[in-house]
């Protein structure tokens, strides 16, 4: 029974890609004008923010310094999200940086052992992120043409994320493999363990500073350019979708589920689009007809959804590992619906005057930019990093130090 399963599976998938063969030679020229503006996001966008990122993020490791800050964060981790506390460091470098580097440094992790399975599954859920420069700059500013708004989808984005990251602590499948190399250090004094860890990180490593900074760089660049062929393949392949009407046959499933909500019905095809590509989600829904209100939900919700380009990513990410993606694609609807739910939540509670809003809207522009340049976008995520990991370390020391004083009262009252 199951080998006829896997051989309808096969032959579904063989059939499947030669109508996309077909359909790409009959609207090859839709797929070209796509493949042109995928590169274009690719390369304008997406490889000159990451690479920096992807960099600093392999040295750190190779260095021992990410194990470093894994036992400092240790005592925050593990009772709150059941990671490591060198999960940390993939969820900072997510919020930061945005999709895929959590997903990466995940895979990277859970290959040398660092965390167990379904350790690796809770935290490539939750450590995947959009970058707050893309929401600010890209959404709010370049598409809405309201700076505002981008806070309010951060701190949804965020919160959200958050929320989805305590729910998983309570996933604990039976099956889990717990393939991972223990801590063996004894030490009590936080500090000192964090610094033991960092040797015996790097003596681990070894590698000279001039071959770990060469292999860094030659990892990252492959990593981009596997990320943007699927940034490239899913633009062609949206497009193609649209060109041959399939959106279209979506649209009735869509407009059942948002009709009770009171959505409008022109926020269908942002969400069709949304549920491939973030970036053209996102425009699209800047664009239509519906009330702002609906537009930004629909925009945060779609955000934090990802796109099925993305979550590509994450699989190429992971690949090599024991890791499922079932979570990760469960963790993502959850975020989806609690990314919408928290933006609405925020809107009526800060009541924004809406009739200046789209004042102002109605005279920006509506093209898919950045508004700020390279290095001020490079300054600020790196500030905000920085900002992050200190934040998380303050309160894992002040965590531990209260657990030391109550492990010490007890007993010395006993």
């Amino acid at each position: 029974m199951e080998t006829k399963l896997n051989k309808k599976i096969i032959n579904l998938k063989a059939l499947i890609a030669i109508f996309i063969t077909i359909a790409l030679i009959i609207y090859s020229e839709q797929a070209f004008e796509a493949a042109v503006n995928g590169l274009h996001t690719w390369w304008e966008i997406v490889f000159p923010a990451l690479l920096p990122f992807f960099i600093i993020a392999e040295i750190l490791m190779g260095l021992g310094v990410v194990h470093f800050m894994g036992a400092l964060l240790e005592p925050l981790m593990r009772p709150i999200f059941k990671v490591p506390g060198i999960g940390a460091f993939a969820v900072a470098m997510g919020l930061a940086s945005g999709y895929p580097i959590g997903a990466k440094i995940t895979g990277r992790l859970r290959r040398e052992k660092l965390c167990t399975q379904v350790e690796g599954e809770r935290l490539v859920s939750f450590a995947n992120t959009a970058d707050p420069l893309f929401m600010v700059g890209a959404v709010a500013i370049g598409m809405f043409g309201q700076p505002k708004l981008g806070v309010i989808l951060a701190v949804a984005h965020y919160i959200s994320c958050l929320v989805v990251g305590f729910i998983l602590r309570f996933y604990n499948p039976k099956t889990n493999n717990q393939d991972v190399i223990h801590n063996q250090t004894t030490e009590k004094n936080i500090l000192k363990k964090a610094f033991k860890e960092l040797y015996k990180a790097r003596k681990n490593d070894n590698r000279p500073f001039g071959q770990l900074l060469g292999d860094s760089i030659k990892e990252s660049v492959n990593t981009l350019l596997l990320i943007g062929g699927f940034i490239i393949l899913f633009s062609v392949l949206t497009e193609i979708l649209t060109a041959i009407g399939i959106t279209s046959l979506l649209s009735s499933l869509i407009g059942f589920f948002l009709k009770p909500f009171g959505f409008e019905e022109s926020l269908i095809l942002p969400i069709i689009s949304g549920l491939f590509e973030i970036t053209n989600g996102s425009h699209l829904a800047s664009q239509t007809t519906a009330p702002l209100e609906q537009q930004i939900i629909i925009a945060s919700g779609i955000i934090a959804w990802s796109g099925l380009s993305v979550h590509a990513q994450v699989a190429a990410m992971v690949e090599g590992t024991d890791i499922r993606l079932k979570p990760y694609l469960f963790s993502r609807v959850l975020h989806g619906i609690f990314a919408s739910l928290t933006t609405f939540l925020l809107l009526k509670r800060l009541n924004i005057n809406f009739e200046t809003l789209v004042t102002n809207i109605t005279i920006a522009h509506k093209e898919i930019t950045l508004t700020i340049g390279y290095w001020e976008r490079f300054s600020q995520m790196s500030f905000f990093l920085i900002l992050f990991l200190s934040s998380l370390i303050l309160v894992s020391l002040i965590i531990h130090i209260i657990k030391r004083i109550t492990i010490i009262s007890f007993h010395h009252f006993n």
